[in-house]
């Protein structure tokens, strides 16, 4: 099946500057860029896509065992820079997407020159003196409710990482995202994704590399930022004016100027 049809690709925007690719996190698909992409499109060519099992994605193409690890979505990634012949891509990623554009990046160097990381984590685990967050008993009790009640675990789940419980229809809109997806794929996204560890991998990224993170925000606390910034040598940390995990809806704004500024300073840069 053709990739761009597979991974329903949508591209708007010019065609200066480097192209930009958005890609969602987990339970969601590209509608959840649709606020920050039409302020890059008005200086740079934007492609937006679902993941495989997420979205407008061709189901029938998906597979457990490509998509138990992250460098399965990290070869839809591949594969889509293939096909649309990319070349020094600036790969934006959502929460889990950051480590999939990490990988994606080793993978095709030539076709990602940069990335942007919206809410990254390495590892949701707390290990040692790394703080990620959650006990390896709070992910398992979290796998476990989500694979006997999906659609309540969703429910009690999207608001929580969302934030803003001021702003009810921000946590209402995730939740309905997430129900949207078929609980099987979604249990296994949601053990590739809550039980990775790219700690290590973090140190072999050399390109450009923008690390957005929220003042606060349950899922990839202010400390994971951190050591996301402490690990990637070329990067830069930015803390938004933001809170919960999902800053594109609730601070589009000062989301889209933080990318735009980093990408105006790659333009500048010889």
């Amino acid at each position: 099946m053709d990739v761009l049809r597979r991974n329903n690709v949508t591209i708007t925007g010019t065609d200066e500057g480097p192209t930009v690719v958005l890609a969602h996190g987990f339970g969601c698909d590209q509608n959840l860029w649709r606020l920050v992409a039409p302020a890059l499109a008005e200086r740079y060519r934007v492609v937006l896509f679902d993941y495989v099992g997420s979205g407008g994605s061709d189901l029938a193409s998906w597979s457990e065992e490509r998509y138990s690890s992250l460098g399965g979505y990290a070869q839809d990634v591949v594969e889509l820079s293939r096909a649309l012949d990319l070349e020094g891509a600036v790969f934006v990623g959502h929460s889990v997407s950051a480590m999939v554009g990490v990988l994606a990046a080793q993978a095709v160097p030539e076709r990602i020159g940069a990335l942007v990381m919206v809410t990254p984590s390495p590892r949701y685990i707390d290990d040692g003196d790394y703080r990620g967050g959650f006990s390896t008993q709070d992910i398992h009790e979290l796998l476990d409710s989500l694979e006997s009640n999906y659609l309540g675990w969703s429910s009690a789940m999207a608001p929580m990482i969302m934030g803003n419980p001021e702003r009810p229809e921000l946590g209402q809109e995730l939740t309905d995202s997430f129900c949207a997806t078929d609980p099987d794929i979604a249990r296994v996204f949601a053990r590739t994704t809550f039980l990775s560890d790219n700690r290590a991998d973090l140190k072999g990224v050399e390109v450009p590399t923008l690390v957005l993170e929220c003042s606060q925000d349950l899922i990839a606390p202010r400390g994971v930022g951190a050591f996301v910034h402490d690990s990637i040598p070329s990067s830069r940390l930015v803390t938004l004016e933001a809170t919960g995990h999902c800053p594109q809806l609730s601070a589009p704004q000062a989301t889209a100027e933080a990318i735009l500024g980093f990408l105006d300073t790659l333009r500048r840069t010889p």
